[in-house]
């Protein structure tokens, strides 16, 4: 799950959220407008993480990748939104995204069998 776009041209600087369908469209650095859904947040050694998927394809990206952002406030109070480019940091936090479905799932299934 990763892309092979240049991810360091979408930014943190502007981040709207609809509520609604978890919807969360970010600006690039020319401005552009583009639409995610919200996977998952996810916290990694102190820091919070959000998974997001475009919701229409970015050039590269198959249907199945998505996105790693860092999350964090900035002084207007709004968050912010930085795409992560450490592969290290990247897998982590996919790994504890797979941990937690996982253990969902797990528990899902506990709960239907009683």
């Amino acid at each position: 799950m990763g892309a092979d776009k240049k991810d360091d041209d979408i930014l943190k600087d502007d981040a709207s959220v609809d509520d609604d369908d978890d919807i969360i469209t970010l600006v690039t650095a020319n401005g552009e407008q583009i639409d995610f859904c919200e996977i998952a947040g996810i916290a990694h050694k102190g820091h919070f993480y959000a998974i997001l998927q475009p919701v229409e394809l970015l050039d590269g990206m198959d249907d199945d990748e998505a996105l790693v952002f860092k999350v964090t406030r900035g002084e207007d109070g709004q968050d912010k939104f930085e795409i992560e480019l450490d592969d290290e940091i990247i897998d982590a936090v996919f790994a504890e995204y797979n941990r937690l479905l996982d253990n969902a799932m797990k528990n899902s299934a506990d709960a239907d069998e009683s």
